[in-house]
């Protein structure tokens, strides 16, 4: 079934709802779903909640807002407290799911006072075949994955929103910043600010997709495969290695298999696999 054919199911799967509250991000997946749930559904039978915490990196909040509001909804800015929660801030491998469970629980309390029936979120089909914790966190609320549902992959998700015309069909993925940082190593809210600065200014260098793994004194970058002759580039290196020992690392590297996603899941997995 190609990508139009899913959508099509997707439709029929939200026309079953009605009325739902989506968390929104404003990455690729939540502003599809949005937008198609907005217009099968009518804009005031839509509700979009953004999450803000200092695990949000802060550039994406007006990128958000920019988004719902292209798609014409009502949105709402959540304030979420993960980093109160012990369990999470001790970092274990199901992170995720302390995570998501503070997210779910003020999504439920307020779909219940805006008279939302129904809770989406943007997971896709790929994430099935992913280490993600937080999918437990979303049964145990009953949360719908309607793309999944749909079978809709990520690739399916930016070739659809790029016949929609929508910006974000080419956005580079950017998930919570704890998940930058390896299991067992505690987060606090300064590594969260060191990495979010130190990925900031690696974009401003024009690399789009990228991240910085935190490993204490030592700063892990990952580029797209095709970028590492120009992040190695003797001009490009000095800059980074001067400005990323500003803000406080003693070494900074860059990974040669480049750009994956939860490459910190490897450290899960037998040396065999990796």
């Amino acid at each position: 079934m190609n990508e139009k054919a899913k959508l099509a199911v997707l439709k029929g799967i939200l026309r079953r709802y009605r009325r739902v509250l989506i968390a929104f991000s404003g990455g690729v997946d939540s502003t599809l779903l949005l937008n198609i749930a907005g217009a099968e559904l009518g804009r005031s039978n839509v509700l979009a909640v953004t999450a803000h915490s200092p695990t949000y990196p802060a550039g994406e909040m007006a990128y958000a807002r920019k988004m719902a509001a292209s798609c014409g909804v009502r949105h709402v800015i959540l304030t979420t407290h993960e980093t109160d929660d012990e369990r999470f801030l001790a970092n274990p491998p199901q992170r995720c799911f302390h995570c998501k469970m503070e997210l779910f629980a003020q999504l439920s309390r307020l779909a219940e006072a805006e008279r939302f029936p129904f809770i989406l979120d943007a997971s896709n089909a790929d994430d099935v075949q992913d280490f993600r914790p937080g999918r437990q966190a979303g049964k145990e609320f009953n949360i719908q994955s309607p793309l999944i549902e749909a079978g809709m992959t990520k690739q399916d998700i930016r070739r659809l929103s790029r016949w929609m015309g929508l910006d974000s069909w080419n956005k580079p993925a950017n998930p919570c910043l704890a998940s930058r940082v390896p299991y067992g190593t505690r987060i606090t809210p300064e590594i969260l600010t060191l990495i979010d600065r130190s990925e900031k200014y690696l974009k401003k260098l024009g690399f789009e997709t990228v991240r910085v793994r935190f490993h204490h004194q030592l700063a892990r970058i990952e580029v797209d495969s095709s970028q590492l002759a120009r992040i190695t580039s003797p001009t490009i290196r000095d800059r980074i290695q001067r400005h990323f020992k500003k803000l406080g690392w003693i070494w900074v590297t860059v990974d040669l298999r480049g750009y994956r996603t939860g490459s910190l899941n490897e450290a899960l997995a037998p040396a065999s696999n990796r």
